[in-house]
């Protein structure tokens, strides 16, 4: 993507003195919705630590996301379209923000604070895309879409590979506890990125037990709901330490979801229509709560048009850092509506995009504070598939969301104008954050920050007969059916210092296909191997439910040193292609890792 024209260096000012800041904990979690919490009205989930967050500060019960994962994650730390911050899509390097636009870690990190990333990251995985290269001073997660293990599951300590213990949700909070109970004595930003209840559907048989069975609730339901009541019992226990430390009453705590939800819909949807990647509401309408106790709220609810966009500008006033002319902010701060002061907000339009590649336009939605104007595509996902589809996209629907929350009654037909002048905000809306053509980001390779670096099968590009394991692509992916010499991998990558590099490769091989010859080239410079006897066993992971054990899925991989190669500074291809094939087979490509030497 051409480096953004709207994004400028943003100058910072502290109000006061920085010891007058607050602290900020900003709790977010993955595919959990709207209804998925008892504060509105869930008949089964009990979540008294979060409901406690809305009863004693501010309900925003009106605050809208994007519809899928890494956008919204997108919006929060840019507090921009997340189009505009180059994310179009959820995987294949199409989640990555772009580095040059300013966080709202880096925004807080000039203004002193000790910032910290705990949890799923899902916007790039390699620096400078990474939390370390975006303004946290530390991280303890992972950067994919998701991990495939709930349960001693390797994570990452910035950079570095670490093996823990213990449930993933429990791990991260005590990543995220032992940062602010370490840090005490300095102003925190603490980000702590739930990626739960986000499939495969994995929980300990404390919380799977409270619901199988019960309402009739399957293993895939259970296990959703009770990963809903971990995340609970873990905001407790950080709240409790905030508590303990004096640091409470003097931290603004923020609590909201990424998306609609994925899995609760069946049993309680808050009355509203749809779910993840839907452009109706139950897609992208979620819970905000948040809460100061110095700032002396009254608590009540906002029903007024918020969103992810608005974040960003919010934290920037509260906290006393202004923004000035040449911000790329878009969002609005909440402010006034958390000082109850409804008139001083402007009303507004809110635009749904749900980004799929680097020129879709639906499916999409415009939100008023009467109406919801939809058009959407048919299929898998409500056509949010990793295909851009447009030209199957059906006709705009038009519902009044004041005397038909559900979206039951169409009204397209009946108001054309409002149809005809709210498609044409959205169409303007698509053409202006597609304004600069959109592209994936090169790989980087090369930063002292990531070395190695690795380059994973869901980053590359490749030709037929090659294509991925799953179909889709996600993280941990991986390529398969090279039946010929004809298929290729590559990998558009970015060399940002030069050098001799060592080139790894994770594969399997069954012994009867091994002995294929594969060459690794970038510039004319080469390196080549022979492709080893590498049986690859399935390893098998605590999934509750079938669908997570066809597409999760953890193979036991072999690591091959291909050799050494000489890579010239900036953007080139890095491709590795087989030479010869003496079985059915080349093999089943994982990753390749970069190692300056």
């Amino acid at each position: 993507m051409n480096q953004l024209c709207c994004v400028f260096s943003i100058f910072l000012t502290v109000a006061t003195f920085a010891s007058s800041q607050p602290n900020v904990l900003l709790i977010i979690t993955d595919d959990q919705g709207y209804g998925d919490l008892s504060i509105h009205g869930n008949p089964i989930l009990k979540t008294p630590n979060i409901d406690s967050i809305g009863r004693h500060g501010v309900r925003f019960d009106r605050f809208y996301v994007s519809t899928v994962c890494a956008p919204s994650r997108a919006a929060i730390l840019s507090g921009m379209d997340p189009v505009r911050s180059g994310v179009h899509g959820v995987t294949r390097n199409q989640e990555a923000m772009d580095p040059d636009v300013v966080t709202i870690a880096e925004a807080l990190k000039a203004a002193n604070y000790h910032t910290g990333y705990f949890g799923k990251w899902h916007n790039g995985a390699q620096y400078p895309f990474v939390p370390t290269g975006q303004g946290f001073d530390d991280f303890f997660g992972f950067t994919a879409g998701h991990v495939n293990n709930y349960f001693d599951t390797t994570l990452l300590r910035g950079l570095k590979p670490e093996e823990t213990t213990g449930y993933i949700a429990d791990v991260i909070t005590d990543e995220a506890i032992r940062f602010i109970k370490e840090n005490q004595s300095e102003t925190l930003f603490c980000y702590l990125s739930f990626n739960t209840p986000h499939s495969p559907y994995q929980v300990p048989d404390e919380y799977f037990d409270r619901f199988f069975g019960r309402e009739g609730l399957d293993e895939r339901e259970a296990s959703f709901l009770g990963m809903c009541e971990n995340i609970d019992d873990n905001i407790g226990r950080v709240i409790k330490v905030l508590k303990e430390t004096g640091l409470y009453k003097d931290t603004i705590v923020l609590f909201l979801t990424d998306n609609g939800t994925a899995a609760g819909d069946k049993l309680f949807d808050a009355g509203m229509r749809g779910k993840k990647t839907h452009v109706h509401e139950g897609g992208s309408r979620v819970p905000l709560f948040i809460d100061w106790p110095r700032a002396g709220w009254t608590p009540h609810v906002v029903n007024n048009l918020t969103a992810h966009i608005d974040l960003y500008p919010t934290l920037l006033d509260l906290c006393g850092v202004q923004s000035h002319a040449g911000s790329q902010l878009e969002g609005t701060s909440l402010r006034p509506l958390l000082e109850n002061r409804t008139a001083d907000f402007p009303d507004r339009t809110l635009f749904t995009h749900n980004t799929i590649d680097q020129t879709n336009r639906y499916p999409g939605a415009v939100r008023t504070s009467r109406y919801r104007l939809v058009r959407k595509i048919p299929g898998p996902q409500a056509g949010s598939a990793s295909v851009n589809r447009d030209t199957e996209a059906l006709p705009w629907e038009l519902y009044d969301m004041i005397a038909d929350s559900a979206e039951k009654n169409d009204l397209a037909s009946s108001q054309p104008k409002v149809v005809d002048t709210l498609s044409r905000q959205y169409e303007e809306f698509v053409d202006d954050i597609f304004s600069d053509s959109l592209s994936r980001f090169p790989l980087p390779v090369g930063y002292n920050e990531h070395n190695p670096v690795s380059l994973h099968a869901s980053q590359a590009y490749f030709r037929d007969p090659v294509h991925y394991q799953s179909g889709r692509g996600f993280a941990h992916d991986w390529l398969t059916g090279w039946t010929s010499t004809a298929g290729k991998v590559w990998f558009e990558i970015n060399v940002v210092q030069a050098g001799i590099y060592m080139v790894s490769i994770q594969l399997g091989c069954p012994e009867v296909d091994a002995g294929s010859r594969v060459r690794v080239t970038a510039n004319r410079n080469s390196c080549e191997a022979s492709v080893p006897s590498a049986p690859s066993q399935e390893i098998q992971l605590p999934h509750r439910e079938e669908r997570s054990r066809s597409t999760f899925r953890e193979r036991d991989w072999t690591t091959l040193e291909v050799g050494r190669i000489e890579l010239r500074e900036g953007k080139q291809d890095l491709t590795i292609e087989a030479l010869s094939m003496p079985g059915k087979q080349v093999m089943d490509f994982k990753l390749l890792m970069l190692e300056r030497k």
